[in-house]
């Protein structure tokens, strides 16, 4: 549980530092740059213990696929409430590919 509180930490930060400045396109792109370099940073200190800690519990592949659904599940967050996008049927039927990829990425031999 640890693994996973820490990767849906570090993928909040890492979404704001990625997307966060879509908001404030008058800014500078050096100011943005800058900025969320100072944000990805927050997320390098989730993101590497989250990996060290899992790897073990998790094979790497399983680490990896974990992550990418709580980045997507996040995004989908964050694009819906902070930049007011609209999520439409074929958005949700792509996610639902990559959840069933993840499925079988969980199974055993």
């Amino acid at each position: 549980m640890k693994t996973i509180l820490l990767l849906i930490t570090s993928n909040i930060f890492m979404t704001f530092a990625w997307y966060g400045h879509l908001r404030y396109r008058q800014v500078p792109l050096w100011e943005v740059i800058l900025i969320s370099w100072g944000i990805a940073f927050f997320e390098y200190c989730f993101q590497v213990p989250a990996n060290r800690i899992g790897y073990g519990e998790f094979s790497v592949v399983q680490l990896k696929t974990i992550q990418e659904i709580i980045t997507l599940t996040v995004f989908v967050v964050f694009a819906t409430f902070y930049l007011g996008e609209k999520l439409r049927w074929n958005h949700f039927v792509g996610f639902s590919f990559l959840i069933l990829a993840a499925f079988f990425i969980f199974q055993h031999r």
